[in-house]
């Protein structure tokens, strides 16, 4: 039967924590979603996530562990998106970073009001814990980049927890072109270019010291990613049809990668 909600996790090396994530998820989305999945995508990982996963849940269909090679958060996600067949894509973070609590929210809003809602960070309803200034500092610089070269209406892009309707995700995610940390940019970029409809959710989120974003090198491949696109949006790169993409109608309905010819 086909999910009404997909939840995209796209992981690398979280031996640590995913299976508890999961186990967290699978206590929650009963009470969201009629029919659901958790679809693990993994990035190549070196360590034992795949084994945990298939461990603790190989007897759940509604937990599907997608390999994939290790190409960035952002060729993972894409892969996730684009692989399900549900109604409703919720990207999240491997480390729930963002109080499950907060996903109703965006459940109510897509697709009636919405085609993507975004979780911010950013705003006065918005609540940051534990976060170190120097990650905000870090953060806010980019956004403003993010603000003056591309995306002027949007406070926070690279927050980890976004909805997509099926047929949004499709057209979206079949464009994208990017594998690593500026693929939400990238993602929002041509939603805004093919007229989806995008709304900011803020929302109480958690600083979580596993982080990998390095502040000096992520920042300029980020940075070098925002003209990447700005480039592409310009030359007209994400107005290409994707007739594949196109072909699915307002329900994402079109099967899984793993049941296409």
């Amino acid at each position: 039967m086909t999910p009404s909600l997909a939840v995209i996790i796209p992981v690398y090396n979280e031996a640590r924590q995913i299976v508890e994530s999961v186990q967290t998820l699978c206590g929650v989305l009963p009470d969201v979603a009629s029919q659901w999945e958790i679809r693990v995508v993994d990035d190549g990982s070196e360590d034992a996530t795949v084994s945990l996963v298939r461990g603790a849940f190989g007897t759940d269909p509604r937990v599907v562990v997608q390999c994939e090679p290790h190409t960035g958060k952002g060729g993972a996600v894409r892969a996730g998106m684009l692989a399900t067949s549900a109604a409703l894509r919720f990207m999240c973070d491997a480390d729930l970073s963002m109080p499950l609590s907060e996903l109703p929210r965006f459940l109510a809003l897509v697709p009636g009001e919405a085609d993507v809602v975004i979780g911010s960070r950013e705003g006065p309803e918005a609540r940051r814990v534990g976060e170190p200034a120097y990650r905000h500092v870090m953060g806010r610089a980019f956004n403003l980049v993010v603000r003056q070269l591309a995306l002027p209406e949007i406070q926070d892009t690279q927050c980890g927890f976004k909805l997509f309707s099926g047929a949004a995700a499709e057209a979206i995610f079949s464009r994208t072109t990017l594998d690593g940390w500026a693929f939400d940019l990238e993602a929002l970029v041509i939603a805004q270019t093919l007229g989806v409809r995008v709304r900011s959710l803020p929302i109480e989120w958690h600083h979580r010291s596993e982080s990998r974003v390095s502040p000096v090198g992520d920042s300029i491949r980020m940075f070098r990613d925002v003209l990447r696109v700005r480039a592409q949006a310009a030359a007209g790169r994400y107005r290409v049809p994707i007739p594949d993409a196109e072909a699915t109608g307002p329900g994402g309905d079109r099967p899984p990668a793993d049941q296409r010819p």
